[in-house]
């Protein structure tokens, strides 16, 4: 049974088809999924997902490319959401992404610190997006040393993913970990332990081969267990297990 960790089926690319998509997922082995908002409206559709099915969870919070938007009233509702809703289970996605910086850099750094600030008050995991951003992120996260969750569709090193490990974080593997040119990816999978490892699709985006160029969707994440199956020479069975596990502890979602 498999754990997608990190999957965007509120966005609108399901909307002609997700009821149908919902049905098959549990047959295609999917257990149960995460769906992390990005903005108060996917995190409220979120939360409409995870409680209208009972395998989907949810997380609220604002995305890099929303920092204009959150002030004291966005961070109240995702307070108010995450206390009334026993199936929010983390903050996120939050972080830094400086690829594009169509939001400044000072503003991403403070919707981050806020954010962060909330996870710490409701005991919550974090979910972070990080995108050529290492050094202002790892700054932000060494200011809440009691805050740990999951480095989502994780780019780093595999020095740093190291580093993240010892302090409590669980490293996000997506689609990405098939793609040829994933060298540091697959370092870094050859180096964390297992039990830190979780799977997620963060679909729409990204499919695995051999379906990379479709729509991404939670039934092609077994390519993901696949993969780091094949690294770590166990079978996929056993990394569907392990990685499983690491969700609903990540999440604290009891079996």
């Amino acid at each position: 049974m498999l754990f997608d960790t990190h999957a965007h089926l509120d966005a609108h690319r399901f909307d002609a088809d997700r009821e149908e998509l919902l049905k098959s997922l549990p047959e295609a082995g999917i257990g149960l999924l995460m769906d992390p908002g990005c903005d108060v409206a996917s995190s409220l559709a979120a939360v409409k997902l995870s409680r209208e099915n009972h395998w989907i969870y949810a997380a609220v919070g604002s995305h890099p490319d929303a920092a204009d938007n959150i002030g004291d009233d966005v961070l109240s509702l995702y307070y108010d959401l995450a206390k009334r809703e026993d199936k929010v289970k983390a903050i996120g996605e939050i972080g830094l992404d400086y690829h594009y910086e169509d939001i400044p850099r000072e503003q991403q750094i403070l919707c981050f610190r806020k954010q962060m600030a909330l996870a710490k008050e409701l005991d919550l995991p974090v979910i972070i997006h990080m995108r050529e951003a290492a050094e202002d992120t790892l700054k932000v996260l060494a200011e809440f040393p009691q805050v740990t969750g999951v480095f989502h569709c994780y780019a780093g090193s595999a020095e740093m993913a190291k580093e993240l490990v010892r302090k409590g974080w669980y490293i996000g593997f997506t689609g990405v970990i098939t793609f040829k040119n994933a060298r540091k990816l697959v370092e870094t999978a050859l180096t964390i332990p297992m039990e830190r490892m979780v799977v997620e699709t963060d679909c729409p985006y990204m499919a695995p081969e051999p379906f990379r160029g479709r729509r991404n969707d939670p039934g092609y994440l077994y390519r993901m267990a696949e993969k780091l199956a094949e690294l770590r020479n166990i079978s996929r069975e056993e990394m569907e297990d392990i990685t499983f596990q690491n969700g609903q502890r990540l999440f604290r979602i009891c079996g």
